[in-house]
């Protein structure tokens, strides 16, 4: 398989490198975890070749002995080599039985800098602080971005590359197949029995068809505006016995695991959020058409999702804007900055223009606004909107 440097998340390693935190490297299934740490560790082999590096895989039968957490803490110990730098990294830890325990006693030893990464499922952002007593430092790994696939395939053409990734999305282990069918019956099968079968393990779910259904319609229904009693209301007319409170956990469930990201909406006026009123987000949008089909690709939407996602990779919040009875489809937030943006796969009608121009308008603060869409244009001003085509602004990293 070819491999590309994600120097971005190589960049957020290395600044904390060293530093007393646990280091916990978290995302979707097959996003390329393992991979980023293989290639930290080829890294810190070159910059440090007097360090020790202690590298266990539990994917690989070789450590299937340390599967049970005295097992794992004693073959660490003893690999601890006196009067030189350190270093543990451990990938698919979750399959130790008690790894947390391990984990927190070679951390309080202050022997070792530890990495590690784990499922989706099981090494969960909200289960952190719980697990490990130590500090922990998150690292957020996402599916591709659209210059990382443009970058593994090598195509010069921005316009094009947009053209492939909205239909073949940025889950890297599809790239090795040749057809669409073949990719997407991959990404089928690692939303089903990679991420599916993990939250089912733990969390015990017991009404898979209600829990199917509800991906499916989430995915059908990503940048919609739904509340857990609607889609609850939209499951059980689909012949899905089921109620509120289950739908609510299971939503939770699937966003906890990063298989979709809650986007909540905010009143721009009134300063406060309103409560039962969503966005989801898939994280790569090339689940939708393995699940659903490409029937209906409906662009608008999926364009939507993408640059949310891309938002998420460059450390803003997210939340959709509400002022005067119009919509804004983010307000995207990042320390002191903050962002008002619509997305548009086609702004060419004067009517769709003002559609999506309108709202921004009256929106009276000096934050700066921004219209997305596939314009194929340099950017322009339109008073005081920046215009700017989607294939550049995901191109342009941070802005």
């Amino acid at each position: 398989m070819k491999i590309i440097e994600r120097k971005k998340y190589l960049e957020k390693l290395r600044r904390v490198e060293g530093t007393p935190d646990i280091k916990v490297i978290t995302g979707i299934r097959r996003c390329g975890k393992s991979k980023l740490m293989e290639a930290f560790m080829e890294r810190l082999r070159c910059e440090k070749p007097d360090a020790n590096i202690v590298h266990i895989n539990f994917n690989l039968t070789k450590f299937e002995n340390l599967l049970e957490y005295h097992a794992l803490e004693d073959y660490v110990r003893g690999a601890f080599v006196e009067g030189c730098e350190n270093l543990l990294l451990i990938d698919e830890i979750q399959n130790c039985h008690g790894f947390e325990r391990a984990v927190n006693s070679l951390h309080a030893s202050g022997e070792y800098d530890i990495y590690i990464t784990g499922s989706n499922a099981f090494l969960l952002s909200s289960d952190l602080a719980t697990l490990f007593t130590g500090r922990t430092y998150e690292i957020s790994v996402f599916p591709f971005s659209l210059s990382e696939f443009q970058l593994y395939y090598g195509i010069s053409d921005s316009q094009a590359a947009l053209d492939r990734y909205v239909r073949e999305g940025g889950m890297p282990g599809s790239y090795l197949y040749a057809s669409d069918a073949e990719k997407y019956s991959y990404i089928n099968d690692v939303f089903r029995t990679l991420i599916v079968r993990d939250i089912r393990q733990k969390y015990h779910i017991r009404n898979l068809a209600v829990f199917e259904a509800l991906t499916d319609f989430m995915m059908d229904n990503v940048s919609n505006i739904s509340s857990v009693r609607n889609i609850s209301s939209s499951v059980s007319a689909g012949g899905s016995n089921t109620n509120d409170k289950t739908i609510g956990a299971y939503v939770g469930f699937l966003c906890n695991a990063f298989a979709f990201y809650r986007v909540r909406k905010y009143d721009i006026r009134g300063h406060r959020y309103l409560s039962s009123q969503d966005k989801y987000y898939l994280a790569d949008h090339s689940f939708r058409y393995a699940r659903l089909g490409t029937k209906n690709m409906d662009f608008g939407r999926v364009l939507e999702n993408i640059v949310a996602m891309e938002f998420l990779r460059r450390g803003y919040e997210l939340y959709a804007g509400a002022l005067h009875g119009c919509e804004i489809d983010f307000v995207a937030l990042r320390r002191s900055e903050k962002l008002y943006v619509q997305v548009c796969e086609d702004i060419s009608s004067p009517k769709t223009f003002a559609r999506e121009t309108t709202p921004l308008l009256r929106i009276r603060d000096a934050y700066p606004k921004i219209l997305i869409a596939r314009t194929r244009h340099d950017e322009y001003d339109y008073e005081g909107i920046r215009i700017v085509d989607a294939a550049d602004w995901l191109l342009q990293g941070d802005d």
